[in-house]
C-alpha cells in the first residue's frame, strides 16, 4: 500500500513543481520584457529622430523636382497642341543675315548660343540670363536635345528661342538626302520635344558650301549668322572672351558664344560681365525674330518716307 501512495502521490507532485516553474519564468520574462520594450523605444525613437531631419529635406526637393516635371510636361503638351513658332519676316525667309540694319537708333543686339543642350553650362547659362532678365536665342544640336530634352524644354519655357544647328553637327560635304536628314531630323524633335516650330537655322562652323545651306535656303530656312565672335571654343582668358565680344559690337548685331559642345565654364564666367559692359553702353537685348522684326519695321517707315 505504501509503494501505491508514494506512485500515486507523484504525478501531483510533478504538475505542482511545473506549475511553479511556470509561474516563475512568466515573472521572469514579464520584468525583462518592459526592459527590452523600454531600449527599443529609446533606438526607434532615435532613429526616427535622425529621419525626421532628413526625410522632409530629400522629400521637399523631391516634390519641387517633380512638380517642375509636371509643369514642364503640361507646358509642352499645351504647345504642341497650339503649335506656337517664331515668325519671321518674308523678307529673311530664305535669306543668309550676319546683322540687322537698324536706322531708327535703336541699340539692340541679339546673344546666341550654339552647340547646346549641355549638361550643366545650359543650365548656368540660363540662370545668368533669367538673373538679368534677358532673352537669348539657342542653337540646338540635334543628338544633343536628344540627350538632354528637359534642357531643351527648359530654354522654351523661360521664353528664349530654340534654332536649329544640325543633327550632328558635322562639317563634311552633304548631299541633298544627307542635309535633309541633318536639318529636319533637329527641327522635328525641337518640335516633339517643346512644341516649338522654328525655321532659323545656323551651320556648324558657319561652313556656307558644304550643302547645308543650300538646303536650308530652299527650304525658306533664315540662315542666321554673327557680327561678333566671341572665339570662346579656344578658350580664351575670361576679361580677352569679353574683349572678342564687345569689340566688334555694334546697334543691330548678333554674337556667337557656345553653351555646349566642351569646356564652356569661361563663357559662363563672361556672360555676367558682356551683359553689364553692353547695358552700360545702353543696349537692349532681343532675340533673332525680334531682330529681324526691328528691321523690318524700319525698313517700312523708310518706305512710307
Amino acid at each position: 500500500m505504501e509503494n501505491k501512495k508514494s506512485f500515486l502521490w507523484s504525478p501531483g507532485i510533478l504538475v505542482g513543481l511545473l506549475a511553479l516553474g511556470g509561474s516563475l519564468s512568466l515573472g521572469f520574462m514579464t520584468l525583462i520584457k518592459p526592459i527590452a520594450s523600454e531600449a527599443q523605444s529609446k533606438h526607434l525613437q532615435s532613429q526616427q529622430n535622425i529621419d525626421i531631419d532628413i526625410v522632409p529635406k530629400l522629400g521637399t526637393q523631391q516634390r519641387l523636382e517633380s512638380f517642375r516635371a509636371a509643369m514642364l510636361s503640361t507646358w509642352q503638351q499645351e504647345a504642341q497642341a497650339k503649335g506656337f513658332g517664331y515668325p519671321v519676316p518674308a523678307s529673311f525667309q530664305g535669306a543668309i543675315i550676319k546683322s540687322a540694319k537698324l536706322t531708327q537708333g535703336q541699340k539692340a543686339i541679339a546673344l546666341t548660343f550654339d552647340d547646346g543642350p549641355w549638361p550643366e553650362t545650359t543650365a548656368q547659362v540660363l540662370d545668368v540670363l533669367k538673373a538679368n532678365n534677358i532673352k537669348g536665342t539657342f542653337f540646338v544640336v540635334g543628338r544633343n536635345l536628344k540627350n538632354y530634352p528637359e534642357l531643351g524644354k527648359r530654354i522654351v519655357a523661360e521664353g528664349h528661342v530654340i534654332a536649329n544647328h544640325t543633327w550632328n553637327h558635322w562639317y563634311h560635304f552633304f548631299n541633298q538626302q544627307a542635309a535633309a536628314f541633318e536639318i529636319e531630323s533637329t527641327t522635328n524633335l525641337i518640335y516633339q520635344v517643346t512644341g516649338a516650330k522654328t525655321t532659323l537655322f545656323r551651320p556648324p562652323g558657319g561652313m556656307m558650301h558644304n550643302g547645308l545651306v543650300a538646303y536650308a535656303k530652299g527650304q525658306k530656312y533664315t540662315v542666321v549668322m554673327w557680327s561678333a565672335d566671341s572665339i570662346d571654343y579656344k578658350l580664351p582668358t575670361v576679361p580677352r572672351l569679353v574683349h572678342n565680344v564687345v569689340k566688334d559690337s555694334k546697334p543691330g548685331g548678333i554674337v556667337l558664344m557656345h553653351d555646349g559642345g566642351g569646356n564652356r565654364s569661361r563663357t559662363v564666367q563672361a556672360l555676367p560681365q558682356i551683359i553689364s559692359t553692353f547695358k552700360k553702353q545702353g543696349y537692349s537685348f532681343v532675340t533673332i525674330p525680334e531682330l529681324l522684326e526691328m528691321q523690318a519695321k524700319d525698313e517700312m517707315i523708310a518706305n512710307k518716307k
